[in-house]
């Protein structure tokens, strides 16, 4: 986000059928983003590339989201999430998230992430957020990020394993 710019507490609405696609090295700076995310993101491609693809972190996403997101990654598996996003102007905007890590064909090795983005159904993001207040109200209550990151991957745990779900199950639940 802009220096100078504060969340609005606006959600940018856009098409069902518009894609936000971006990809990313390993470190998750920015390489490739479409126009899709220029739009909604309110970023100039320019601003975009070689920026972490945190530029785009809202503040209700907590922490815990995005350390199961890169430990799921980085295991060479595709991940899967809503997401609220902040855009360059302080507004905001809910994505389906399909994040797949890219990986060489000859060593193997992971060399960058592809997400695509899709319109996400409000009444599965007003379910996510459920789940993300309370992991933010629990990250909240420790004193460093690694804590808090602890505690929330405890705190989804407990709630993932009171359902009887993984986390991908929980998250395709959500639309239902």
């Amino acid at each position: 986000m802009r220096a100078d710019t504060h969340l609005t507490g606006i959600q940018t609405e856009f098409a069902r059928n518009l894609l936000i696609v971006s990809k990313t090295d390993p470190n998750g700076v920015i390489t490739y983003a479409n126009h899709g995310f220029c739009e909604v993101a309110c970023y100039r491609m320019e601003e975009l590339l070689g920026r972490p693809h945190s530029i785009v972190r809202h503040p209700d996403m907590p922490r815990t989201a995005f350390a199961v997101m890169w430990e799921t990654l980085r295991m060479g598996h595709e991940f899967f999430a809503y997401v609220v996003n902040r855009a360059a102007n302080g507004n905001h905007y809910w994505v389906f998230a399909h994040v797949v890590p890219d990986i060489d064909p000859h060593s193997g090795a992971i060399i960058g992430y592809h997400s695509a983005r899709r319109w996400a159904q409000p009444e599965a993001c007003a379910k996510a957020m459920v789940v993300y207040q309370l992991l933010l109200d629990v990250e909240s209550r420790e004193l460093t990020p690694r804590r808090a990151v602890e505690a929330g991957r405890a705190a989804l745990a407990t709630i993932l394993n009171d359902a009887g779900l993984t986390y991908e199950k929980w998250v395709f639940s959500l639309a239902e």
